[in-house]
């Protein structure tokens, strides 16, 4: 199990009584958008081994747009809720409204990974047949998230979870090795133990998928290109798009949670806000695309559900995590920030010294190695002296550990320090997607200019407009196809 640089924290944080109270209920940690979800996932992995905090993540994709999630998105989404199903829930579920709030797709709480291990008997055709099944898409060569290829006795997969492609190599019937290899050149980098391999796509051309888009063919004549390629059983981008209509459930992911789980609501009346504002964004978009669809009058069924059905259908608690507690029978976390004065070093050691008397396990998270010895280095200057990767009572330790904010924890006795909070300076955790145009550089387009758009391919750049959606005016780029 891979260490993590604040491990050693996690048991001593977990003996605080409000904290061991939801710890071992396997906790959902609802918050309001998705940025704060991905701030939330990166600084817990700081205390935790990887497999044991998740994100369960909404769709980049709006409403009724046709165009794809990510095919990691929706693997992601499937294995946790895999991992629900079977018991075996992350230790920490974090969420942001949008994943929560999202209507499930047909079938997806049944699917199951292909599970792949050294010495398995499996047939060759028969699990790429399955892969394919599963989404995932036959190339000549594997370079992207969902491709699967074949080449005489190897089938290479890059599953849909994996940040590396998987080589599975068989000799007659038995898997002789099972290996990661890189896309860049198609060597083999590192053995795998095993291997467990979630679809690439969310909605699955299921039997009844397939008889639902078969009916919506003659009760929705203005959808019936692509009720015909999905009730055929094709492929193709965007159809994720259509979930909402080929399934009458009202599942959500607090659905498939036992009794003994517990749902965190950070910031409730924040999280009920971007709900609606979800639901108006939602009804807007549908009442504009209506007249592209030719579907003027249809009630559209939603993606989005309320923020009042979230808990309707569930076994699990609830609690609602707030600043002040709501009562005086709530678990109470006693933790204060750490505010240095700003320009004032010396100050500032005095301080963490200061702690460190009085019995603390003083950690500075910094985000970097260079940024560690500096701190190092500035504290010595000071008189105070630090050591790096050491976390004991009584010292200051310095790790590797990029946090976006630290805490003062008195019950446990740690004062845990991030870079962010003595330079003010706070860290964007968000994963990287890709190089994008500033938007000032669109000031050069006119016109009639020829663009690529990163979903929908070429089109003319026709001016910009103003729209409004969900009762907020905003400016968009209007492209003609």
């Amino acid at each position: 199990m891979t260490s993590t640089p604040l491990a050693p924290l996690a048991p001593l944080l977990a003996e605080e009584p409000a904290l061991r109270a939801v710890i071992n209920r396997d906790p959902v940690v609802a918050v309001p958008t998705r940025a704060e979800a991905e701030r939330l996932t990166h600084d817990l992995a700081q205390f935790l081994p990887s497999d044991e905090i998740e994100e369960f993540p909404a769709w980049e994709t709006l409403p009724f747009e046709r165009v794809s999630p990510s095919v990691e998105t929706m693997g992601r989404r499937l294995r946790v809720m895999w991992r629900l199903r079977h018991g075996q829930p992350p230790t920490i579920l974090v969420a942001p409204a949008r994943a929560l709030l999202q209507r499930l797709g047909p079938h997806v709480e049944d699917v199951e990974p292909v599970a792949v291990r050294p010495g398995d008997r499996v047939d060759r055709d028969a699990i790429v047949e399955q892969l394919v099944a599963m989404g995932y898409r036959r190339e000549y060569q594997v370079e992207a998230r969902g491709e699967v290829a074949v080449r005489g006795s190897i089938v290479d997969v890059y599953p849909s979870t994996d940040d590396h492609p998987l080589r599975i190599d068989l000799w007659d019937d038995e898997v002789e090795r099972l290996a990661a290899f890189s896309v860049a050149d198609q060597r083999t980098t590192y053995d795998v133990d095993d291997a467990w391999i979630f679809p690439a796509r969310e909605l699955l051309p299921t039997e009844d998928v397939r008889a639902r888009a078969a009916a919506l063919v003659r009760e929705e004549p203005w959808g019936a290109p692509q009720w015909e390629r999905l009730a055929e059983g094709l492929w193709f981008d965007g159809m994720e798009s259509w979930l909402p209509w080929l399934t009458e459930r009202e599942h959500l992911l607090t659905d498939l949670l036992d009794r003994d789980a517990l749902v965190l609501v950070c910031e409730p009346r924040r999280l009920r806000d971007r709900a609606q504002e979800l639901l108006d964004d939602e009804a807007s978009l549908a009442e504009t695309l209506a007249a592209t669809w030719g579907a003027r009058g249809v009630d559209a069924p939603r993606l989005t559900l309320s923020f009042d059905r979230l808990f309707t259908q569930t076994a699990a608690g609830a609690t609602n995590v707030l600043t002040t507690p709501e009562t005086p029978d709530t678990p109470a976390l006693a933790a204060t920030g750490f505010d240095p004065v700003v320009g004032a070093t010396e100050s500032t050691a005095r301080r963490l010294a200061q702690l460190r008397d009085d019995g603390y396990r003083v950690v500075l998270a910094a985000d970097g190695t260079g940024s560690a010895g500096r701190l190092s280095d500035v504290l010595h200057e000071d008189g105070v002296e630090s050591a790096l990767d050491v976390i004991a009572a009584g010292a200051i330790g310095i790790v590797v550990a990029p946090l976006e904010r630290g805490a003062i924890v008195s019950g446990a006795r740690v004062a845990l320090v991030s870079e962010a909070d003595l330079t003010g300076r706070r860290r964007v955790h968000r994963r990287p997607r890709g190089s994008r145009r500033s938007l000032d550089l669109y000031e050069d387009l006119a016109a009639g200019d020829y663009v690529v758009h990163h979903h929908h391919g070429v089109a003319r750049f026709a001016g910009m407009v103003t729209r409004a959606i969900g009762g907020a005016e905003r400016d968009y780029l209007l492209l003609e196809y």
